[in-house]
């Protein structure tokens, strides 16, 4: 017997007030009762503020690397939880910081291993259809060496590197995700996530857009983690959740999919393009590469395109606009929340 749907469908997006995960959470209201679930470990209120006005949209201040029972909560009483559980689960949860990143090394482990099975035990629990982000990181280390890669490309990581909790833990997520989609009869989705920005990337972190945006605004120089030909593919947000949303509703016959922008941009062009959109005269500078900010190569999206009818959108220059405005909007009151610092 089928579970029954009271009006909408409900849906559960872990790590929801985050950067992907606010806008994704704002998609998802158009057509589902939204449970957000996040303890703002790389994440901020900001992001969801807007949307706590909405009934059909809950907030759970809760860390996903401990089991969680939804029936607990008395705010969800009014998404009748009990009688019609949820429907579908994204699992975006995993602190990301390339600033504070050896600081969250172990809240990024148990993110990638008891978050992951945590909320693969809730699909299993609710027949939920199931998403989880992975990334590009686990076409292996040289990545940065190869370009176009499809879904059955492979790669070496090394288990014992410094940025292992990240790049293996992905690797190990995915076998969570194969292995409990087998075992348990559930549909499960991979999302190997490229390089993606826009707006509610978080300032101040070491990430090179925002970077190169505060420090435009200020005439300041943009420092560029690597050499001049450092390069990377890069997809606005609202694109990466459009490709979410479609995954999720996919043929369960679609497991793996490349999410990302096709072309290798150089992130000296980048930064050229942000001097001119902020009518700066910083200048570019090279200094030593940082431990996560590495090259994700590009991906091949042609089985993208092909089963979900996917492809960015959005132009760079576009996409840079929106996030230079997001920042000039918003960098003065980041400095003074309780996220904020300057570097």
């Amino acid at each position: 017997m089928d579970t029954p749907i009271f009006e909408k469908k409900n849906v559960l997006v872990t790590g929801g007030a985050g950067f992907i995960g606010s806008h994704l959470c704002e998609r998802l209201l158009r057509e589902a009762k939204v449970i957000c679930v996040d303890n703002f470990s790389n994440s901020n209120t900001q992001n969801i503020n807007h949307l706590l006005q909405y009934p059909d949209f809950e907030f759970i201040n809760y860390d996903i690397t401990k089991p969680l029972n939804l029936e607990e909560h008395e705010g969800l009483d009014k998404f009748k939880i009990k009688f019609q559980g949820i429907q579908e689960i994204y699992h975006l949860a995993c602190p990301t910081s390339p600033k504070n990143f050896e600081a969250i090394k172990i809240d990024t482990l148990k993110a990638n291993s008891l978050g992951v099975i945590n909320t693969l035990e809730l699909a299993a629990k609710h027949r939920a259809k199931y998403l989880f982000t992975s990334s590009a990181v686990v076409y292996g280390d040289d990545i940065q060496k190869r370009s176009a890669l499809s879904e059955d490309s492979q790669g070496t990581v090394n288990q014992l590197s410094p940025r292992a909790c990240y790049d293996e833990g992905k690797r190990f997520a995915e076998t969570c995700v194969s292995t409990y989609a087998e075992k348990n009869g559930f549909d499960a989705k991979i999302a190997r996530v490229f390089t993606t920005y826009g707006p509610r990337l978080r300032l101040f972190e070491n990430q090179l857009i925002p970077d190169f945006i505060i420090n435009a605004l200020e005439n300041k120089d943009l420092v560029i983690h690597g050499d001049k030909n450092f390069s990377t593919s890069l997809c606005f947000v609202s694109d990466m959740v459009d490709g979410l949303v479609r995954l999720m509703d996919a043929e369960e016959s679609v497991k793996v999919v490349n999410l990302g922008g096709e072309e290798a941009i150089k992130y000296t062009d980048v930064a050229a393009m942000i001097i001119n959109l902020t009518n700066s005269t910083s200048r570019v500078v090279l200094d030593k590469p940082l431990l996560f900010l590495t090259s994700k190569g590009t991906p091949n999206v042609h089985y993208a395109k092909e089963t979900l009818g996917w492809f960015p959108l959005v132009r760079l220059e576009d996409g840079l606009r929106k996030t230079v405005d997001f920042v000039i909007a918003n960098k003065e009151a980041f400095l003074f929340s309780d996220e904020g610092q300057r570097v």
